[in-house]
């Protein structure tokens, strides 16, 4: 019949869309992937970590103080803590000043001093002694100047600080490098335009977005200074008592087969720079709370 009502076919339901419903991951879930993750780093971290500890069981607590609070021990925290903290701090003002320069400005030659920042981690930390020796010795090509002036840095704590400036550098450099591109250039000029000086801009403005980049260049370059032996033993002379840092003394430890001394005061270097970098992990952490609120 032509008036009669043809029933129209059921509508069909609507699908969901992947995207209304549950989201896909890339990776598996998360139980899954952090049970990878942290087998993957108990089996690189953790476990050598504790057989450096349970090492330290075979000695009585006498023994243990005995190793690690010898004079010749001391001498050699007092160096090797003292020299990173001065290196981190020398490559804390420079290295942001060389990250500013290439960052702010253009000139010839730029993409050649980008990449002479990367030149410490490429160059074997051996190297890298052997060529700062050269230069500083006595008979070098700076040495010999310096050196009738009474100023002497090879073989002395000063060179020591001179090696881990040049080994820690990069870290600073290269975590200021993003924070500085992505920085907000209005606010520094809206400061200007209300009559501001250049140090007021700067203390006031800049350093405070970039303090907890700063904070985080100058904790990799002190952790890295910590642990630094390739471009020390060369430059340093490494006369006890002088200018011999501690891994220098693990080293020579384990070669007298003293297996326990050296782990002994491997652990203290272990808790020392784990407290350290505590410390500066809780001074970022205030730094960025402070600056959002």
């Amino acid at each position: 019949m032509d008036g009669a009502l043809t029933a129209s076919p059921p509508a069909r339901a609507a699908t969901p869309s992947p995207s209304h419903g549950r989201r896909r991951r890339v990776l598996p879930g998360f139980r899954l992937t952090l049970g990878y993750a942290l087998l993957y780093l108990s089996l690189v971290v953790l476990v050598p970590l504790a057989a450096l500890v349970a090492g330290t069981f075979t000695l009585s607590w006498q023994q243990f103080w005995a190793a690690v609070g010898s004079p010749r021990v001391l001498a050699s925290y007092r160096l090797t803590f003292g020299a990173s903290l001065l290196a981190a701090l020398v490559n804390g003002v420079f290295g942001l000043l060389v990250a500013w320069v290439l960052v702010r400005y253009r000139f010839p030659g730029r993409r050649i001093v980008d990449a002479l920042v990367d030149l410490p981690f490429a160059l074997p930390t051996a190297v890298a002694g052997i060529a700062l020796t050269a230069l500083l010795a006595g008979n070098g090509w700076i040495g010999q100047v310096l050196e009738p002036m009474g100023i002497r840095l090879a073989f002395t704590p000063a060179g020591v600080v001179i090696a881990l400036i040049f080994i820690g550098l990069p870290f600073v450099v290269r975590t200021m490098q993003p924070v500085l591109e992505e920085s907000e250039r209005e606010l520094e000029e809206a400061a200007l335009c209300l009559g501001a000086t250049r140090g007021q801009t700067f203390c006031r403005v800049i350093l405070p977005a970039i303090a907890p980049a700063l904070l985080t260049g100058f904790a990799m370059a002190f952790a890295r200074a910590i642990g630094e032996y390739g471009s020390v033993i060369f430059i340093a002379g490494n006369v006890p008592m002088v200018s011999e840092i501690t891994p220098l003394v693990i080293v020579g430890k384990l070669e007298q087969y003293d297996y326990a001394g050296a782990t002994a005061v491997a652990v203290v270097m272990l808790v020392f720079s784990f407290a350290l970098l505590l410390a500066i992990n809780a001074l970022q952490a205030w730094q960025r709370r402070r600056a959002g609120g």
